[in-house]
């Protein structure tokens, strides 16, 4: 008789993902809530976000939209994002004030497989570098792990966006490597980092947040005293 031959296989997977998909409902956070974006509600807050306060339009360096030339232009790109779905958009407002000051969303859902992305982030000068901007990512983190079940979720960016890949490593994404001439984004050349956490990787990550997130961690004036660290 032939001998037969073991060829290495991937683990089953068992249960398969339960192949949910973004319904839009808004996520809430202690300092910021995530909305659907939406032309009545937010584009003017939007706009005024980073209206004046991005000369250089440094913000849409690494997208495939913006600067934008006026309210107008913002809008009508807005009105598009309102009706979009994969990408599913969202608004990042202050819960404080209620202003909506930068954007992110769901995308590239696979649900058969368990895989969604988390992408279009951005955030006006305000968000930057504060606990909200923080809160933000973290409540799209959860809601893909906690709500939509994805084995795994993916963050990716121009290979040149060192901003970008300074925040997948502190929110704890493993780097996967480089697609090489991946897009071409504005007539230039896109290289894309890709990054990825898994739902095995999820409790420690969270449990990271979670420990950032506490009062003891930001002084009076709302600065860290110690850094998120997802990975030791």
């Amino acid at each position: 008789m032939p001998k037969k031959i073991e060829r290495p296989v991937g683990p089953v997977v068992d249960p398969l993902p339960v192949g949910n998909v973004p319904d839009m409902r808004p996520l809430h956070g202690r300092w910021v809530r995530l909305e659907h974006v939406s032309l009545v509600e937010h584009a003017a807050q939007l706009f005024e976000s980073f209206d004046g306060k991005d000369p250089d339009g440094g913000l849409w360096t690494y997208m495939g939209y913006g600067p934008f030339a006026s309210f107008e232009v913002f809008a009508e790109w807005i009105k598009d994002r309102e009706a979009a779905h994969d990408p599913w958009f969202y608004a990042f407002a202050r819960r404080a004030t209620g202003k909506a000051l930068g954007m992110g969303a769901f995308m590239r859902n696979d649900p058969a497989n368990g895989v969604i992305e988390i992408g279009h982030i951005w955030m006006s000068p305000e968000l930057q570098r504060t606990r909200e901007a923080t809160e933000a990512v973290f409540l799209m983190m959860r809601y893909c792990f906690g709500d939509l079940g994805v084995r795994r979720l993916e963050w990716k960016c121009d290979a040149l966006n060192a901003r970008s890949r300074r925040a997948a490593d502190r929110f704890g994404f493993i780097f996967e490597g480089i697609f090489r001439q991946h897009y071409i984004v504005k007539g230039r050349n896109r290289d894309t980092a890709w990054y990825s956490m898994l739902d095995s990787e999820w409790p420690k990550a969270r449990t990271a947040f979670e420990a950032w997130f506490k009062d003891g961690n930001f002084d009076a004036s709302g600065r860290q005293k110690a850094k998120l660290r997802v990975r030791s």
